[in-house]
């Protein structure tokens, strides 16, 4: 009877998950190289900080969200489309909702975060969140009906001046134009509380200059298909409103907090240096669902840069956990923050630049054709970019 190989589930194709099995893929395996299965419900993977440029029309979807078989053809990795059902510890199986299992020697718990959508009456019903392709496309179908229709005002709420939410507020803004009647409400009394005063500073100055209104120490008592419900100071106005775009929160999902896992309160598993659940070293975990601490004990943010720099660690220490081989603490290093501000404008700031404008425009989108999945896609949208102005100058 022949034995099977190792094999190496991952469940979550977002940056955690796919990336860490492109890392797994290309490192050297000196006995049979295990079975790398890649789970995730969706059948494309989604390059999260250029989601906005989809509302825009900056970018095509092919660009932002490439298919798994695409990214994946000739690494020898295995991808199902599915959901999970149920992880059994003990046994080492995944069950997925389609009633298939999936035997493992390692996993790897990569399924990232939610929008939580019950923090006030008729969120859930009304609001429309942004971190997916469908999210994208609801909000892209409601512009067109409002850009089509008669009215001379489409009034769009925002809530949450954290990084997307100021960034879909520049970008609504810039699509909208003198239509537009952009608003973002903050709980806070400022927006970008973790940014740095460069970047808070320049979205300041960006959303004024597109006549975005900021509402701070505002809180959203209700949603309704037509309205907003604002409290500042105790005092609740009621503004009609067309759209509702909600950006504040993240939530472990359901099912993670389901599991016999060592969590906190929040319900985020428990991970050591070197990202293995706490008690059970056959799991790894990264990206929102974990609580990710570095070398030195740093509490990681859970960012996109976080989820890069954590796959590779992760890809390492499942081929060293087989290989027999040292395992090695995650030693997060910031890198800097960008933020998209409109079609033409952004802000970084990192390894002691400071940025603003056109060019960090310009350098924002290198970077992240830099951090593009696989080499073959980078060189897909890098020469759309490049002949696009080409294309558009004989188009007219």
């Amino acid at each position: 009877m022949t034995q099977r190989s190792d094999r190496i589930c991952i469940l979550g194709g977002g940056f955690g998950g796919l990336y860490t099995a492109l890392r797994l893929s290309q490192l050297p395996w000196t006995d049979a190289k295990p079975e790398i299965v890649l789970v995730d419900q969706r059948d494309r993977f989604l390059f999260l900080p250029l989601l906005y440029e989809l509302v825009t029309g900056e970018l095509q979807t092919w660009e932002v969200a490439p298919p798994f078989s695409e990214l994946l053809a000739n690494t020898g990795i295995q991808f199902r489309q599915g959901a999970v059902a149920h992880i059994d510890v003990t046994a080492r199986q995944v069950q997925l909702q389609d009633g298939a299992t999936l035997d493992y020697d390692r996993l790897v718990l990569a399924l990232g975060g939610e929008t939580p959508l019950t923090m006030a009456p008729g969120v859930a019903e009304h609001a429309i969140p942004f971190r997916s392709i469908d999210d994208a496309y609801r909000l892209q179908e409601r512009l067109r009906i409002l850009e089509a229709s008669p009215t001379d005002r489409i009034r769009v709420a925002i809530v949450g001046a954290g990084y997307s939410g100021v960034e879909l507020a520049c970008k609504l803004a810039d699509r909208l134009g003198d239509r537009g009647r952009v608003r973002l409400v903050e709980l806070g009394d400022q927006i970008l509380r973790n940014s740095p005063s460069f970047n808070r500073d320049a979205a300041t100055k960006a959303l004024e200059k597109r006549g975005v209104w900021i509402d701070l120490e505002t809180q959203v008592t209700e949603v309704t298909a037509d309205s907003i419900s604002l409290d500042y100071r105790g005092k609740v106005d009621t503004l009609p409103v067309d759209i509702v775009m909600w950006t504040v929160g993240n939530k472990v999902p359901d099912f993670v907090k389901s599991l016999p896992l060592p969590q906190t309160e929040r319900g985020q598993l428990l991970v050591t240096p070197t990202l293995q659940v706490v008690d059970y070293p056959e799991i790894f975990a990264l990206g929102d669902l974990a609580e990710m601490k570095d070398a030195d004990g740093q509490k990681v943010p859970a960012t996109a840069q976080a989820a890069f720099q954590a796959a590779d660690y992760t890809g390492w220490n499942v081929w060293a956990s087989l290989s027999d081989r040292p395992l090695l603490p995650f030693r997060y290093q910031h890198l800097g923050e960008m933020l998209s501000l409109g079609t033409t404008e952004a802000t970084l700031t990192g390894l002691g630049v400071s940025l603003d404008g056109p060019a960090a425009h310009l350098f924002r989108r290198l970077a992240y054709l830099y951090r593009m999945p696989t080499f073959d896609h980078q060189i897909k949208v890098g020469l759309n970019w490049i002949t696009k102005p080409i294309r558009d100058l004989l188009a007219s």
